[in-house]
């Protein structure tokens, strides 16, 4: 088949990967414009455009689908669509120009987290399991009948970076096979069943850390949102970021989000129990071990906000 495939950050690569490995012909890789990145604002080609370039693939770079975007890839006349974590919707008439339409590969057991953010809403939720799903994309959000489907424990200590990069591989699996079967004409799509719940893409305000929070809670949400938006917190009016954090086996009471050191653990209060800082970034210097930090403290306790 002619395939057009779009996506844009690492987590898409697996798939790009695999589908060139494969008899399938890509005749197009969309993915988003250069961006502009780091200090020196460098304008950079996103890894998908890279990895395309590198492949000799034919790349279109643009952040809207619209009308122009839609004439090229209809003159391709494309088979099939395979979307992975392009950042942008597909809507009519481009939803058509493909034969059998446009797959897309989610990271989430749908119907749950529908949306931007499903891995980091499911760790930040609490959930018990994770997958990925590809399904039939329709005008509706993530709301096309499942082609195929896996999930795997989402473990208590993993963080949304590494669940990504987890299921990125598991889930290019798992759209190979389903490319195959629609190739051979043998696949076949399920209504999506069960309560629909949302994932928004996450904003700087859903990694500020409330600490009046159960552990739990906290605990989960500093592992969502790590590493983006990535943790943070508020010492002395300066803004502290949490880059690696644990349960704590100390009985200590702490207040919520008082921080103090006991025998070389540097602990923060919750609600509940306390939990351990590992790894801190102070606002404009590097990251450092949490007791690293603590010796610049130069205090028996402060309160993060």
């Amino acid at each position: 088949m002619k395939l057009v495939f779009a996506g844009t950050p690492e987590v898409a690569l697996p798939s790009l990967t695999a589908l060139a490995g494969t008899d399938q012909e890509i005749v197009s890789v969309i993915t988003r414009a250069d961006a502009s990145l780091g200090r020196k604002r460098t304008l950079t080609p996103s890894p998908v455009a890279q990895a395309a370039i590198a492949r000799g693939l034919p790349v279109l770079k643009t952040n809207r689908l619209d009308a122009a975007a839609t004439e090229t890839i209809r003159a391709l006349q494309p088979d099939l669509g395979v979307i992975v974590a392009y950042g942008g919707l597909i809507r009519e008439p481009l939803l058509s120009v493909p034969r059998l339409g446009w797959i897309n590969l989610h990271f989430s057991l749908l119907p749950r987290w529908r949306g931007a953010s499903p891995v980091q809403r499911a760790v930040i939720a609490g959930d018990e399991l994770i997958g990925a799903a590809v399904f039939q994309l329709v005008a509706e959000l993530d709301a096309g009948d499942v082609f195929g489907s896996f999930s795997q424990p989402l473990g208590a200590h993993s963080t949304s970076g590494i669940l990504l990069d987890q299921l990125s591989h598991s889930g290019a699996e798992l759209l190979l096979r389903v490319v195959a079967d629609l190739a051979a004409g043998t696949a076949r799509a399920v209504p999506q069943a069960g309560e629909v719940t949302l994932a928004p893409k996450l904003v700087r305000d859903d990694a500020r850390i409330d600490f009046n929070q159960p552990a739990a809670s906290v605990y989960s949400r500093i592992r969502g949102v790590t590493p983006e938006p990535g943790a943070f917190t508020a010492v002395d009016g300066a803004v502290l970021k949490l880059l690696a954090v644990a349960p704590s086996v100390d009985e200590v009471n702490l207040p919520a989000g008082m921080i103090l050191q006991r025998e070389k653990t540097v602990l923060v209060g919750t609600q509940t129990e306390p939990l351990v800082l590992l790894r801190v970034q102070p606002a404009g210097k590097t990251a450092m071990s949490a007791n690293d930090w603590w010796r610049g403290v130069a205090a028996e306790t402060v309160t993060a906000s």
